[in-house]
């Protein structure tokens, strides 16, 4: 098809265009701490992810939650990790609850 002399030609011009810098926080991930400018971020494969491009030149995406895209969690800034695990905690209330029934003050 023949595309005439005053159409532009389809382009993607707005793509790479944010000039926001994402960094790959995951521990695991081969590539963390590595910094890169972000495409878009958009759903894929069914979880929330950013795309960006490569070292090698071509576009991929990565889960948005092994990234710093999002500011961190109040909760978990100011929390941290929890220092005891949820089965432990569990154990503990039974434990003490056995030890208040045997003391009559339960």
């Amino acid at each position: 098809m023949k595309r005439s002399p005053w159409q532009k030609p389809p382009t993607a011009s707005g793509v790479g265009t944010t000039c926001q810098k994402v960094r790959i926080t995951h521990p695991f991930h081969p590539l963390c701490g590595h910094e890169f400018t972000l495409i878009c971020r958009r759903r894929h494969w069914g979880e929330d992810r950013v795309v960006h491009q490569g070292r090698d030149g071509r576009v991929h995406t990565i889960p948005s939650a092994w990234t710093d895209i999002d500011p961190v969690d109040e909760f978990r800034r100011v929390g941290g990790r929890a220092a005891f695990r949820t089965v432990d905690l569990l154990a503990l209330s039974e434990a003490l609850g056995r030890f208040g029934e045997g003391t009559g003050g339960g």
